[in-house]
């Protein structure tokens, strides 16, 4: 989970499994963290949780996995971006 207000540049989802994407700016460019995650209902609110059921796992790998294709077509299109490219 991350402590700013920032929003996430991207967030997938398979059923209550979640990979959030956040960009992150540094000194050598930019580079995106993934959140993996899962909502569940607890009476009457919604929680997210950092833990997954066995069931769950095939999905976080498959969104892992989109996720790292994700980032790095955001990362290409945000060096187009920075060097004029259209």
């Amino acid at each position: 989970m991350t402590t700013s207000n920032q929003k996430p540049a991207a967030t997938l989802r398979d059923g209550s499994v979640r990979a959030t994407l956040w960009r992150k700016q540094s000194d050598k460019g930019v580079f995106f963290n993934v959140t993996l995650s899962r909502t569940y209902k607890d009476g009457d609110s919604y929680k997210d949780s950092n833990s997954f059921s066995g069931n769950e796992l095939l999905k976080v790998a498959r969104l892992a996995e989109k996720a790292y294709d994700l980032a790095g077509e955001l990362r290409a299109t945000e060096s187009d971006v920075d060097s004029g490219a259209q």
